[in-house]
């Protein structure tokens, strides 16, 4: 009796395939091995043993190498591949390959890289320190240590060399230590208001027991300070806590105050560490040395030794939504994962999405307010500025500008919001009408006027701006609109004796830029700030007291059903900037539909008007949450190819669910691929599941889905 194993291999086929061990040593489902693959080797995960002698119908390889003794993967993340796949329909092989560091899929051992820490010796603690006088790096590094109590080997190699740690080492005046420090509990801790206390007390008294909490608080209500409480609980019990927040680069105060409150037990996981990092906290939270874990979307992966509770920051936030591959929402995932562990799931956000609001309506979360700031600050007033037929001054009305004086002579600072970055989204010729477009996508170019540059926001294609038409050769190229940069350059020209900061894609490049200038930002070092999304969440400018936003219009004309959800979110999300402490904030909004009565309706009353006025859109529309989606896109280099792909597709699923298209998609051609969809809807979880897995099978049979490049979203949160 050979013994054989069925492996998942990461390549784009929906199955597992059976190889021969020729070694009696066990073989646990989650271990790693080498098998040959075609006219490769590859690494693939052992689903399960299969101790029955081959069918002579097929003539089974032999694995080429055994890379673990003990499994990389615990039976929980093997339950959660295999929702995973099944789920979103995507080969098992390729799910392990997303769920694991690429540090692993490319063979690295998994063993356990320990940091070392250095602390003073009892000795160290009661030596004379006059006796490190004359050496006077050794005494420097004794105080930093008496200073921080605990360093890591790091930070210490930052500001002394190897020789002084080994001599303090060999005095017996320090110890070292691999484990991370316990608890820091010396960090100021706020008062909590009664609404938070409420909060905090609701998700703690669940521990243990899985249940799904929606917090539902204003800007500036606190709720960091209720995760952290929560938080606080947990690691009390000795347990650990997975944070997700939507962009490491966009929330650097809220991972700071995650760091002060727990120090060293608290890491961060985001796609910015090196393949070796990333492994490193994914192992130390597995052998449960790192309590809290802080991290984008794939921390979600994350394994851990005692799972406590999950929190999902931002919920709403569309970067949760892996948008390649393995197209998984990470707060979906989150709530299955708090199933499997029997933990609390808290759901945070001052505008949560419509699905969750719904979900919270039907009763399956728990629903939780905070209705005022942690600060006691009023919320900031609301105002339309009608640009209708009024003269701008490069997008600025009359009456924005002079708002914008008020608050400088008040020695306040102010916050321009504007989603678009680049100088201009169009450039054109005045004399024969001719605009930059992009050859791969047949959209228009933004004019990026620092770099001298047209770019594609889309793909990225890019060339230098050219002095004259390349068609009519005219000297007459004009740019039309705004972006980011030319709003930096007329408020420069309006207050010349003024500081301005642009924060954007474009100006925050390099590693600790950001928080470079946000530190500026709160030492009162710029005045006025613009900038895009980046300025419009997770921040708190205690000097801002007025907020100007600007081209928000596009949302009311978007195909997308979702975009009016999102403008509402964003504006609500950038106005929550204004007023945090103590001064009273205002938000301008300048519009050409300020009688659009769903503007009017978050403008006057809440987001919670707003967002309950288009769930009844919704739900008289059948558009999700009252209905299920799946989107089908396909792409090809040949015009005619993605749509007799869907075409015959949708042939032969029948009525399995109700089949919208197939049409060219809202963006017909990016990247030189011409694209097209076919929407997959019911009112039914189950029938749309059942729907998505003939389309696979049908797939699977046409010649045709070997020409195209296709992929199935489910539950999709861009219909592009």
């Amino acid at each position: 009796m050979k013994k054989t194993i069925r492996v998942a291999v990461p390549v784009p086929l929906y199955r597992c395939f059976d190889y021969i061990v020729d070694t009696d040593q066990p073989l646990a489902p989650g271990c790693r091995v080498v098998v040959p693959f075609g006219h490769r080797k590859l690494r693939g995960i052992v689903w399960h043993e299969n101790p029955s002698a081959p069918s002579s119908k097929y003539r089974l390889k032999h694995v080429i190498e055994i890379l673990d003794t003990e499994p990389v993967l615990d039976k929980e993340q093997m339950r959660l591949i295999q929702w995973l796949s099944d789920y979103y329909h995507y080969p098992i092989g390729e799910t392990c390959a997303t769920m694991m560091p690429n540090a692993l899929m490319k063979g690295k051992p998994a063993t356990l890289a320990l940091k070392q820490y250095w602390r003073l010796s009892s000795q160290g603690q009661n030596d004379d320190e006059s006796l490190l006088k004359r050496a006077p790096k050794q005494y420097a590094l004794l105080q930093a240590l008496k200073k921080h109590t605990v360093l890591c080997d790091s930070e210490i190699k930052a500001q002394f060399t190897a020789a002084v740690l080994k001599a303090l080492y060999k005095k017996q005046l320090v110890e070292c230590f691999s484990e991370a420090p316990a608890l820091i509990t010396n960090a100021k801790e706020p008062t909590l208001h009664q609404e938070q206390k409420e909060a905090v007390d609701a998700v703690t008294q669940s521990s243990g027991q899985f249940n799904t909490f929606l917090i539902d608080g204003v800007t500036g209500s606190g709720k960091t300070e209720v995760y952290l409480r929560c938080i606080k609980e947990l690691l009390n019990k000795d347990q650990q806590a997975l944070v997700l927040i939507p962009e490491i680069s966009l929330t650097p105060q809220t991972i700071g105050r995650f760091q002060e409150r727990f120090g060293n037990v608290c890491q961060t996981l985001h796609s910015q560490m090196t393949d070796k990092e990333r492994l490193n906290v994914w192992l130390q939270a597995k052998a449960g040395i790192i309590k809290v874990v802080v991290g984008t979307r794939s921390a979600i992966f994350t394994p851990f030794k005692q799972l406590g509770m999950i929190i999902v920051d931002e919920e709403h936030d569309i970067s949760f939504k892996q948008q390649e591959g393995l197209r998984y929402s990470a707060r979906d995932l989150a709530i299955y994962r708090g199933q499997l562990n029997k933990t609390p799931v808290v759901l945070g956000s001052a505008t949560p999405s419509l699905e969750s609001l719904n979900n919270a309506k039907n009763t399956r979360y728990h629903y939780l307010q905070l209705k005022e700031r942690a600060t006691g600050a009023q919320k900031p007033a609301l105002h339309i500025i009608d640009v209708r037929n009024k003269p701008l001054t490069q997008g600025l009305s009359k009456a924005l500008i002079q708002q914008t004086k008020k608050h400088l002579a008040n020695g306040k600072q102010i916050l321009f919001f504007l989603n678009r970055r680049g100088y201009a989204p169009i450039l054109m010729c005045q004399g024969c009408g001719w605009s930059a477009q992009c050859r791969h996508c047949n959209l228009p170019m933004t004019l990026h006027l620092k770099k001298h540059k047209l770019i594609c926001h889309h793909c990225e294609y890019a060339y230098y701006q050219p002095r004259t038409c390349p068609n009519c050769q005219a000297e007459a190229l004009t740019p039309i609109g705004l972006g980011t940069e030319r709003l930096e350059q007329t408020l420069k020209s309006l207050f010349p004796s003024t500081d301005i900061l642009r924060i954007d894609r474009d100006s925050v490049q390099k590693k600790h830029q950001l928080e470079q200038m946000l530190n500026k930002i709160h030492q009162g070092g710029a005045q006025i700030l613009l900038g895009t999304q980046m300025l419009a969440k997770g921040h708190h400018f205690p000097n801002v007291t007025m907020v100007g936003i600007l081209n928000m219009d596009h949302g009311f004309f978007s195909s997308d059903f979702r975009a009016m959800e999102r403008m509402g979110q964003l504006i609500t999300q950038v106005a929550g900037r204004a007023g945090r402490e103590k001064h009273p904030g205002e938000v301008f909004i300048q519009t050409l539909q300020p009688d659009n009565p769903l503007l009017l309706t978050l403008i006057k009353k809440k987001y919670a008007d707003f967002s309950e006025q288009l769930l009844k859109e919704r739900q008289t529309c059948h558009l999700p949450p009252f209905a299920y989606f799946a989107l089908c896109r396909a792409s090809a280099d040949h015009p005619d190819l993605p749509m007799d792909f869907l075409l015959a597709l949708k042939k032969q699923l029948g009525n399995s669910a109700t089949l919208l298209g197939p049409i060219s998609s809202p963006m017909p051609k990016r990247a030189g691929n011409f694209r097209a969809q076919l929407l997959l809807t019911s009112p039914s979880r189950k029938a749309l599941q059942h729907a998505a897995s003939c389309l696979i099978e049908a797939s699977l049979q046409l010649k045709t889905a070997r020409k195209v490049r296709w992929s199935l979203d489910v539950d999709p949160q861009e219909m592009y």
